[in-house]
C-alpha cells in the first residue's frame, strides 16, 4: 500500500505558522519578483482568485478583499519541508520525496483483522503527528499504486477530514467516475482534450479504455498510467534520488539589465549555485549552455543561447564562471534591456569516470581541495559568508521581494521573538 502525504496550501501555511494573526484570513504567496500568485489560502480560493494570475491583474481585488501578500521565502519553506520529511521517517524508511510539499510513503503490512480500519487509523496518526511536531496540516491519500494514491489525496483534501483510503473502497468505481480525467497525474491539457474528444471524460472511463488504443494515442507512458489506475503498480517508489541528468539555474531580474557587468554577476551567481549541487552529487559536467533574453512580451525580442564544451569534465566553480563569461561575450548585444539570464550544465557523469584529454591539464588535486574547503565554509557559516568576486558585492538586479517574511528557522537574528 502506498500513501501520498501532501501539505495543504504549503507556502501559505508556513507563513501562518509563525504569524497566528493570519489564521482564517485570505493569504497569497507570490512567485519570483512578486510576479504571480503561486499559493492561495482556502479563503482566497473562495473569492475566485485563480492560481498563477499576475499580481498586477488582481491587485485591485486583492486590496479590496484585504488579502495578505508574501514574497516566496524559500529558506523557510525548504527548512519546514525537511522537518516534515524527518517526521515521516519516524514511521517508515521507504519514502520518496516527490516535491517540496509531497512525499510518497510505503505503509506497513496490516496487523489487525480489520485491515482497512487499521490502515486508515495509522494514516490519521501520521497526520496528527506531523501537525503536532511541525504545526503544518497535511492530507493523506491511500492507494494500491502511486497514481491511485495521488487521486485519493485529491479526494482527501476536498471532501474528507484529511485521510482517504481508496483501497477496497465500497464505492471505488463511483469515486473514479466522479473525478475528471484531467486530474490524473501525468495527463496534461493536450491529452485531456484528446481523451474528451473520444468520449473519455472521467478516470473510470479511462480505466475501461482499450490498451492498444491507449498506447497508440498516449504512448507507452500513458498505458503505464492506465495500468496504475487499474491497481497494477508500474511506478515503484524511488527511495534513492536518481543522479541528475542536467542542472539549471535561471531567474528573472528585479529590473531590466543593460550592462554586461551585471549579466556577468548574475551568471556567476547561477554557476556557483549549480556547481555546488554538482559536487554534492559527486558529478562533473561536460557542457554548459548560457542563456540571456529580453522581455518576450516587448518587441523587438532578443533571446540568445550558446553551448560550450569543457575540454575536461569539471565541477570547478572558477572554471565554469570563466566559461560562462566567455559565452556571454559572444551573445551579448549592447543596448538591449535583458530581463533574464541563466546557465544549464549538461552531459553529467560521475567524477570517478572522467575521461582526461591528452592536450589539456586535467582537474588537479589542488582544485578539488579548494572546492572542498569552499563548500565546507558555506555549510558552516552560510551561503553568503563567502563569495566569488565575480558575483559582485552590490547586485542592483536582484530579485524583487517586497513582501518577504523573516527566515524564522534558519537565521538567528530573524528568529521569532515572543513578548518583546
Amino acid at each position: 500500500m502506498i500513501a501520498l502525504v501532501d501539505c495543504n496550501n504549503f507556502y501559505v501555511e508556513c507563513e501562518r505558522l509563525f504569524q497566528p494573526r493570519l489564521s482564517n484570513k485570505p493569504v497569497v504567496v507570490l512567485s519570483n519578483n512578486d510576479g504571480c500568485i503561486v499559493s492561495r489560502s482556502n479563503e482566497v480560493k473562495q473569492l475566485g482568485i485563480p492560481m498563477g494570475i499576475p499580481v498586477f491583474q488582481a491587485r485591485d481585488e486583492l486590496l479590496f478583499e484585504g488579502v495578505e501578500m508574501f514574497s516566496s521565502n524559500y529558506a523557510l519553506y525548504g527548512d519546514m519541508s525537511a522537518r516534515i520529511i524527518a517526521t515521516l521517517r519516524q514511521f517508515t524508511s521507504a519514502i520518496e520525496v516527490y516535491s517540496i510539499d509531497e512525499s510518497f510513503i510505503e505503509l506497513p503490512k496490516d496487523k489487525d483483522k480489520d485491515k482497512d480500519k487499521d490502515r486508515k487509523a495509522h494514516c490519521h496518526h501520521i497526520k496528527e503527528t506531523v501537525k503536532k511536531w511541525t504545526g503544518l496540516p497535511v492530507s493523506i491519500g491511500i492507494g494500491m499504486t502511486k497514481s491511485l494514491a495521488k487521486l485519493a489525496n485529491k479526494v482527501a483534501k476536498k471532501y474528507t477530514s484529511g485521510v482517504f483510503d481508496l483501497v477496497n473502497h465500497p464505492r471505488h468505481e463511483k469515486v473514479l467516475d466522479y473525478i475528471p480525467v484531467g486530474d490524473v497525474w501525468g495527463i496534461g491539457k493536450r491529452y485531456t482534450e484528446k481523451l474528451n474528444q473520444h468520449g473519455i471524460e472521467t478516470v473510470y472511463q479511462l480505466t475501461r479504455a482499450d490498451d492498444k488504443w491507449i498506447q497508440k494515442h498516449l504512448t507507452i507512458t500513458g498505458l503505464r498510467i492506465v495500468m496504475e489506475l487499474r491497481g497494477i503498480p508500474c511506478l515503484p517508489l524511488e527511495l534513492t534520488p536518481s543522479p541528475k541528468k542536467s542542472i539549471g539555474r535561471s531567474r528573472s531580474f528585479g529590473r531590466s539589465v543593460t550592462k554586461i557587468e551585471d549579466l556577468k554577476q548574475a551568471l556567476a551567481m547561477h554557476v556557483t549555485s549549480a556547481a555546488k549541487v554538482l559536487r554534492e552529487e559527486g558529478s562533473v559536467a561536460s557542457c554548459m549552455q548560457v542563456v540571456v533574453e529580453t522581455n518576450p512580451f516587448v518587441e523587438p525580442y532578443h533571446g540568445k543561447h550558446i553551448t560550450a564544451k569543457f575540454e575536461t569534465p569539471t565541477a570547478s566553480t572558477p572554471a565554469m564562471i570563466k566559461c560562462a563569461h566567455e559565452g556571454l561575450m559572444r551573445i551579448y548585444r549592447e543596448g538591449e534591456s535583458y530581463t533574464r539570464a541563466g546557465i544549464y550544465l549538461t552531459d553529467l557523469c560521475s567524477e570517478n569516470a572522467i575521461q582526461a584529454s591528452l592536450f589539456c591539464e586535467p582537474n588537479t588535486e589542488r582544485s578539488r581541495d579548494v572546492m572542498e574547503v569552499v563548500d565546507k565554509l558555506m555549510v558552516r557559516f552560510g551561503r553568503h559568508k563567502i563569495k566569488w568576486a565575480s558575483e559582485g558585492l552590490k547586485q542592483k538586479w536582484a530579485m524583487r521581494q517586497a513582501h518577504l517574511s523573516q527566515r524564522y528557522t534558519t537565521k538567528w537574528d530573524e528568529i521569532l521573538k515572543v513578548g518583546v
